[in-house]
C-alpha cells in the first residue's frame, strides 16, 4: 500500500471543545509520566479523540508537531505537563488506527521488548534479530506471539531500529504494532515518521527494564484491529451509558408499562438501583455485532431484551440475600432489610416474570422468541444449581479446595453472562447465533469465573461489601490460603471453613492470615488465566464483528491495571518535572 504522505501541519485556530464532564474530572496527583487509574487514563483518550475529530490532524507528523498537540491537550484537560509523552503516543495512535485496519495482516510487523521475558528463567537464545522464544509458557510473549503469527504477522522480540528499519526496507511490512517503554519509543519514532509508515505503540507498564508486564487487551486489541470489523469504531462507554439510561423511571415505564401497585413499584426502585448493567450491556453488544443492518438506531425492543436480563439478575440478587442473610447490597439495605423476607422474595418471583413477559412481548419471529424464552430458563435452572451447591455446603460445611470453589462460581455466575449473549444474539437472528453459540458459551464460561475472581478480590478487607471471608462462605481466597497453610494456621482455616471460628478469632484476623499465605496472589493469578481463556475462545470464531467487540469487553470490564511507572532512567526526570495536577 501507498504510505500516507503528511499534508502541511496546522495548529488549531480556535479552541477545540472537549466535553465539560471530561475537563472537570480531577486527576490525581502524579507519580509517573502517565494517569495512575484506568478511569483516568479512559477520560485522556476521550480527550484525545476529540480533539482529532475537531481537528483532524493528518499523519506521519513530525516529532515537535505531535508534541504541540500533545502540549495542547495537555492544556485542555488541564493535567500535569509530565503526561505530555503518553498523549503524544494517544495522538499517534489514534490517527493511524484506521489506516492500519486497513493493512491486511501479513503486511505487519509485531515488534515486543526482550524485557517481557522472565529474565533469570528465561530458556531463548538470542541472534541478530533478538530472541528466539522456546515456548516455555513464562511470560506473555508467547501467546502473543503465537496468535500474531497465526494471523500472519511478522514478529521479532528485539528492540533496536536497524532492524526495523532493514525489514520495512525490504517493502514487506506497511504497518507496526510495538511494545516498548517511552524512551524507546521516542527512539523510534524519526525512524517510523520518515518511512511514512502507520505505527500504534503499546507503553509497558512497569518502572523497570527487565521482567516487565503490558496491558494485553490494549496489545490484543491492536494486532486484531481489522476493517472487517465493523464495530471497531463503536464507543462502548457511549453505549453503555445508554443502556444504563434505560432503567431511569421514565424508561423504565416506557419499556414495562405504568407500574400498579406497590409491588411493581418497589420492583421498579430496586432495578434503578445502582449496578454495573454489564449483562444487559451484552446482550445488546451481541446484537450489535451480528445484526444485518449496522449503524441504523437500536430497535425499541431491544430495550425489552436488555431489561428483561437486569430484571432475572436482580432477582437473583433479592434470593441471594436472602439466602446469605446479607444486611447490605450497594451501600444500602437489602430489599428484605427493607421490606421484610416475604415482600423481598415476592419482589423476587415478580422480576423472574417480567423478564419473561418482555421476552414474549417484543416482536421476533416465534422461533426466535421461543429459544430465547429456552435459553433464558436454561440459565436460571443452572444459576440455582450451582446456588443450591453452595446453601447445600452450608449445610455440611467442610473445606473446599480452589477447583470446586471456581466450579460453584462457573454454575453461579456465568449462566447470567450466557444469558446475556444468547439473546441478543438471538434477537440479531437464530441462524446468527447458531454459528457462534459454541463460543458464547465457553467464553461465558471463563468470564463468569473471572468476574466472580474479581469480586472475590475487591470484597477483602473492610471497605468490601459482601466478604465472603468474614461472611463465612465458600470463596476463592480461603480455599487458596486452606491449601497452602501447614500445622496450627491450617488447623484455624479449617475451622473457618467448618463455621466454627474460635472464640477471640475475628473474620479480620482470618483474612490478614489469608493474605500473609498470599493467597490473594492466587486468586489473582487464576483472574488473568480465565480472562486469558476468555480471549483465547474466541480464536476460531469467524465473525470478525462479534470477535472484535467481545475482546474489546473483557478489557473494558477487568481495565483496573495500575500504570506504576516506567525506565527507572526516567526516575529523576519524572521527580524534576512533576508539578501539582490542576484542577
Amino acid at each position: 500500500m501507498e504510505p500516507v504522505v503528511s499534508s502541511q501541519a496546522r495548529m488549531p485556530s480556535s479552541p477545540v471543545s472537549i466535553p465539560r464532564h471530561v475537563v472537570q474530572q480531577r486527576f490525581r496527583p502524579p507519580k509517573a509520566n502517565v494517569p495512575q487509574t484506568s478511569a483516568e487514563r479512559s477520560r485522556v483518550l476521550q480527550a484525545v479523540r476529540h480533539y482529532l475529530a475537531e481537528y483532524n490532524p493528518v499523519p506521519p507528523l513530525p516529532m515537535e508537531q505531535l508534541k504541540e498537540h500533545a502540549d495542547r491537550v495537555v492544556g485542555l484537560l488541564q493535567c500535569a505537563p509530565i503526561y505530555r509523552d503518553y498523549i503524544g503516543v494517544l495522538l499517534n495512535n489514534e490517527m493511524w488506527r484506521e489506516t492500519l485496519a486497513s493493512v491486511p495482516f501479513d503486511r505487519r510487523l509485531l515488534l515486543l521488548p526482550k524485557c517481557l521475558r522472565v529474565e533469570e528463567k528465561c530458556p531463548a537464545p538470542f541472534d541478530e534479530f533478538g530472541l528466539l522464544c522456546k515456548q516455555c509458557g513464562l511470560c506473555s510473549i508467547q501467546d502473543l506471539q503465537n496468535e500474531a503469527e497465526k494471523l500472519g504477522y511478522a514478529v521479532l522480540v528485539a528492540e533496536g531500529s536497524a532492524i526495523v528499519m532493514s525489514l520495512i526496507s525490504t517493502g514487506k511490512i506497511d504497518a507496526i504494532v510495538g511494545v516498548s517503554c517511552l524512551s524507546v519509543l521516542e527512539r523510534a519514532f524519526p525512524y517510523m515518521e520518515a518511512a511514512a509508515i502507520p505505527g500504534v505503540a503499546i507503553p509497558l507498564l512497569q518502572d523497570d527494564c527487565i521482567n516487565t508486564t503490558v496491558d494485553l487487551d490494549w496489545v490484543w486489541d491492536y494486532i486484531h484491529l481489522s476493517s472487517d470489523d465493523r464495530t471497531r469504531r463503536l464507543d462502548l462507554g457511549a453505549l453503555r451509558e445508554e443502556v444504563d439510561f434505560w432503567f431511569s423511571p421514565v424508561s423504565l415505564d416506557v419499556i414495562l408499562g405504568n407500574a400498579e401497585g406497590d409491588t411493581e413499584r418497589i420492583a421498579r426502585q430496586w432495578l434503578m438501583r445502582a449496578g454495573k448493567r454489564w449483562r444487559p450491556f451484552l446482550a445488546v453488544a451481541a446484537f450489535q455485532a451480528l445484526r444485518a443492518d449496522a449503524g441504523e438506531p437500536l430497535p425499541d425492543d431491544l430495550k425489552k431484551i436488555a431489561v428483561a436480563v437486569e430484571c432475572f439478575h436482580k432477582a437473583s440478587l433479592i434470593h441471594d440475600d436472602i439466602e446469605d442473610n446479607d444486611a447490605t447490597r450497594y451501600g444500602e439495605k437489602t430489599l428484605h432489610e427493607e421490606h421484610g423476607v416475604p415482600v423481598a422474595l415476592n419482589v423476587g418471583d415478580l422480576l423472574i416474570g417480567e423478564g419473561y413477559r418482555l421476552i414474549g412481548s417484543c416482536k421476533a419471529t416465534a422461533e426466535q422468541k421461543a429459544q430465547m424464552l429456552l435459553a433464558a430458563a436454561q440459565g436460571q435452572r443452572q444459576l440455582c444449581r450451582g446456588q443450591g451447591a453452595e446453601l447445600c455446603w452450608t449445610r455440611r460445611p467442610a473445606p473446599l479446595t480452589s477447583l470446586q470453589v471456581l466450579d460453584i462460581f462457573r454454575q453461579k455466575t456465568a449462566p447470567a453472562f450466557e444469558v446475556a449473549l444468547r439473546l441478543g444474539a438471538l434477537y440479531a437472528g437464530v441462524e446468527q447465533h447458531e454459528g457462534v453459540s459454541a463460543t458464547l458459551k465457553t467464553y461465558s464460561e471463563a468470564l463468569g469465573i473471572a468476574y466472580q475472581i474479581r469480586d472475590d478480590l475487591s470484597d477483602l478487607g473492610s471497605q468490601g461489601e459482601s466478604n465472603d471471608i468474614l461472611g463465612l462462605r465458600p470463596s476463592l481466597v480461603l480455599a487458596a490460603a486452606y491449601e497452602k497453610a501447614q500445622d496450627a494456621p491450617k488447623a484455624l482455616l479449617e475451622s473457618v471453613w467448618r463455621r466454627a471460628l474460635p472464640a477471640g478469632v475475628t473474620g479480620g484476623q482470618i483474612e490478614a492470615l489469608c493474605l500473609e499465605l498470599q493467597a490473594d496472589h492466587r486468586a489473582r493469578t487464576l483472574l488473568e488465566t480465565y480472562k486469558e481463556e476468555a480471549i483465547r475462545s474466541l480464536r476460531d470464531l469467524e465473525n470478525p464483528n462479534l470477535k472484535g467487540l467481545l475482546r474489546r469487553i473483557i478489557g473494558r470490564i477487568f481495565n483496573d491495571t495500575e500504570i506504576k511507572g516506567w525506565c527507572k532512567e526516567f526516575e529523576p526526570k519524572n521527580a524534576a518535572t512533576a508539578v501539582p495536577a490542576a484542577g
